[in-house]
């Protein structure tokens, strides 16, 4: 199969999954913030890998991916609902804290440029002196 289907088909499921979990699923316990970050597909398109960023605590993740797991048959339905395909793939979910983890870096590099800052500050007031 094309690797150029693949994708296409992976990124309507992405963006049909990200409509599902937001609008269809009422369960409390799953994120406000939960966003759909990949979808990798096999290349016969009957095993979905889905990687789900969810903004929150560590009990909050947990929940949220596990409700996500326990509706994995409903997500399924949906999307065989919303994409003609031959076999409508079987879905696993992953937790994926690149977003997280981009964010600290960040924080580290803006606190690494601030003290460079201080120390130029500090070596110009010192030699103006």
């Amino acid at each position: 199969m094309s690797e150029n289907r693949i994708r296409r088909v992976a990124e309507q499921i992405k963006k049909d999954l990200s409509q599902i979990i937001n609008k269809q699923i009422k369960d409390p316990r799953v994120s406000a913030i939960t966003s759909i970050t990949d979808v990798q597909l096999s290349r016969d398109l009957r095993y979905a890998s889905i990687y789900v960023s969810i903004y929150g605590s560590d009990i909050e993740k947990e929940e949220t991916l596990q409700t996500l797991v326990r509706a994995s048959g409903f997500i399924r339905s949906e999307i065989g609902r919303r994409i003609r395909l031959r076999y409508t793939p079987e879905i696993n979910f992953y937790l994926d804290n690149s977003i997280e983890y981009g964010a600290h870096i960040e924080k580290v590099l803006k606190s690494l440029k601030e003290e460079e800052n201080k120390d130029e500050r500090s070596n110009e007031n010192s030699s103006n002196a």
